[in-house]
């Protein structure tokens, strides 16, 4: 299959570095050089060989996020302890919150612009699926650090999870903890129970339920097993919670 290619002038990714300040993520993805988005949008089921596919960029990146918001809730929470920190992150740099940033830049679009000629049958759905597009926010991560290195892209990083990052310090993000915590001072215990998985093995469903001593207390659905059991847990916690119970 013929792969597209972008008609945009090509950059080396040795050029000269400059601050992301006043240029939001979404430009700066526009403006990767032709070799760097094209593996960038290089879904593994289109690539030749899995190494011209996104996956290594998504790895790289993954280390990037972490590290633009672990600095970032790090200076602006100088009171906040390292488990209450940890939490945070774990929040703003899941798949979940990855795939929703990822959505708001158009990303998925993209990934469809660049897919082979004539386009797999495949193309439309991953450009529409949360782990897909949330890889390839990563992905775009790392090759902007690649091309720019890490001080001239954090800012916009940070400006894109802004809202995420703000939730994740104000709100209840790690349902699953709570819960456990609660019911330890309790003398009680809760254990996850995996009610069906349905889907191929790149856009799976699951349904998971919270069992308190062995009574069903929560249900929840995501699209894997950790979301799953936090979405249970978070209706268990709402019942444990509640006034009147033990």
């Amino acid at each position: 299959m013929r792969r597209r290619s972008r008609p945009s002038a090509r950059r080396s990714i040795t050029s000269r570095r400059t601050s992301s300040r006043g240029r939001d993520l979404a430009q700066l993805i526009d403006d990767l050089p032709p070799d760097l988005a094209e593996i960038v949008f290089t879904h593994v089921s289109w690539a030749r060989e899995r190494a011209e596919s996104y996956e290594r960029l998504e790895f790289l990146g993954d280390s990037v996020l972490e590290l633009a918001v672990a600095h970032t809730l790090y200076e602006r929470h100088p009171d906040y302890p390292e488990g209450r920190l940890t939490k945070a992150r774990a929040h703003v740099v899941s798949r979940a919150t990855c795939a929703k940033v990822a959505h708001e830049l158009g990303l998925g679009e993209r990934l469809l612009a660049h897919a082979p000629v004539p386009p797999p049958d495949d193309a439309e759905r991953l450009a529409t699926t949360r782990s897909v597009i949330g890889a390839v926010l990563e992905a775009a991560l790392g090759a902007l650090f690649i091309q720019l290195g890490f001080a001239a892209i954090a800012d916009a990083i940070v400006a894109a999870f802004d809202e995420h990052i703000e939730f994740a310090v104000t709100s209840r993000v790690d349902q699953k903890t709570d819960l456990q915590e609660l019911l330890a001072r309790r003398g009680r215990k809760v254990t996850y129970l995996e009610i069906s998985a349905a889907g191929p093995p790149h856009d799976r469903h699951f349904t998971c339920a919270a069992l308190v001593d062995g009574e069903e207390l929560g249900r929840g659905e995501g699209t894997t097993k950790k979301e799953a059991e936090q979405a249970a847990a978070r209706e268990a916690l709402a019942k444990v919670e509640a006034p009147g119970e033990a």
